[in-house]
């Protein structure tokens, strides 16, 4: 199964990566790591790099698309060409999925008029402003598009598409190969279940790094 994965200037590691993880640890899948140029992709921390070994030229179609997020994503928002390699692939792809923020691209590029979609819990509701129905859901899944919320749901949403690709067996496999058993030294992975003054906190940092909730539609 041919996976493609967009990497942006701005994108965050672990939205590509987890997935990466998930669907290279099947071993059924060929993975391409596809941008607009080649070459070092910089990461929405600025420390780091990942690498695009492709550009949409030289790819036209996968059965697995997936778009990270990252603050990078808003300029992905205004850029036609990347909405139109999206929507090329999304014809003839079996899943179209995203993480994080990635789902405001989707729907920037028009798949998601009507669609139960999710995305990071700062950003969710923006999603209505593009034609979405947001869910408070870590992973959403209607038709071939299947959203997942905030960074680590990404690989989530991996495994639950390897499930659905190559059986239930093959994604229990893939999750022990990966260890994925995760027991957080705290209970606060969402605004559900994190202390009031964290959520508070943490709120307070995005809106400075973003200027506000609506960031992406700004």
């Amino acid at each position: 199964m041919e996976v493609a994965i967009l990497l942006y200037n701005g994108v965050t590691a672990l939205d590509a990566i987890g997935p990466y993880e998930a669907f290279a640890g099947s071993m059924k899948c060929k993975i391409k790591f596809v941008a607009k140029e080649k070459g070092l992709i910089q990461l929405d921390s600025k420390m780091g790099y990942l690498h695009a070994e492709y550009c949409y030229a030289e790819v036209h179609s996968a059965d697995v698309l997936i778009v990270p997020g990252g603050i990078g994503c808003k300029e992905l928002m205004n850029d036609e060409e990347t909405l139109n390699w999206i929507r090329q692939l999304h014809k003839t792809s079996k899943w179209t999925t995203s993480v994080c923020s990635g789902s405001m691209v989707f729907g920037a590029a028009g798949l998601l008029e009507g669609v139960p979609a999710t995305s990071h819990w700062f950003v969710c509701e923006s999603l209505r402003a593009l034609g979405a129905i947001p869910q408070e859901e870590r992973v959403v899944h209607h038709g071939k598009i299947v959203t997942a919320a905030g960074v680590s749901s990404g690989i989530d949403m991996a495994l639950q598409v390897v499930a659905w690709e190559f059986g239930v067996e093959i994604a229990q496999a893939t999750q022990l190969t990966l260890e994925y058993d995760p027991k957080p030294p705290f209970d606060a992975g969402s605004v559900k279940t994190a202390p009031p003054a964290i959520v508070q906190y943490t709120k307070k940092v995005y809106t400075e790094l973003m200027g506000s909730e609506n960031f992406f539609v700004e």
